[in-house]
């Protein structure tokens, strides 16, 4: 639930790939745009081995902080969120590309891009290797969690703003408070989990 979640936020907040989704999908139309959807699953890959690896070199009690650390990431997450919901502008105000883009190039504009090493390192990295030393089908389903609806939301991004221009702000807008509250939620729970595990039991 927490994967899908966070995906839905991730995925509707304005940033670099949404912001490429949306000109691409207002200049070049859906059906060339609808590839660049899946540049997450090129570009993460070397950022969750990075984090992973990074993660598993350390004493188990600094995962625990990053977890608090990464409640903190949420609520910075959710205030930007409301302040973007507050001052909602559409996205198609980005510049469209000059040249056809591709997958790649998405991927490249993602794997550029902050926000996925934050994620990963405070947020889904910590939240990773937990479901997978209680199990692995835990940690899979996560990862899967994850993906599906964070993909799906870019689709829908896309075929949003390809094809129905007029209605885009309205609906970005609400998706982005909906994540607002999302992210508020699970970044409070976070932060008591990381502060709860170094009070006296």
């Amino acid at each position: 639930m927490f994967g899908i979640t966070f995906a839905f936020a991730a995925a509707v907040q304005p940033g670099p790939l949404q912001a490429f989704l949306v000109s691409q999908a207002l200049s070049r139309g859906w059906r060339r745009t609808l590839p660049a959807a899946f540049a997450p699953l090129l570009s993460d890959g070397p950022i969750i081995l990075l984090v992973l690896f990074v993660l598993t070199h350390v004493p188990a009690w600094l995962v625990t902080l990053l977890q608090g650390l990464g409640g903190l990431f949420l609520l910075t997450l959710a205030f930007g969120a409301w302040k973007s919901w507050r001052d909602y502008t559409a996205l198609q105000a980005a510049p469209p590309p000059e040249r056809q883009q591709t997958l790649f190039k998405a991927a490249l504009i993602n794997l550029l891009n902050p926000n996925p090493y934050l994620g990963w390192s405070l947020v889904m990295g910590p939240l990773l290797l937990k479901g997978w030393r209680e199990a692995p089908a835990y940690g899979i389903a996560l990862l899967i969690g994850f993906y599906v609806p964070l993909i799906a939301c870019s689709l829908g991004i896309v075929l949003l703003f390809a094809s129905a221009r007029s209605l885009g702000p309205k609906v970005g807008r609400a998706l982005v408070g909906i994540s607002a509250l999302a992210l508020a939620a699970f970044g409070l729970y976070e932060v008591w989990q990381g502060v709860s595990a170094f009070l006296p039991k």
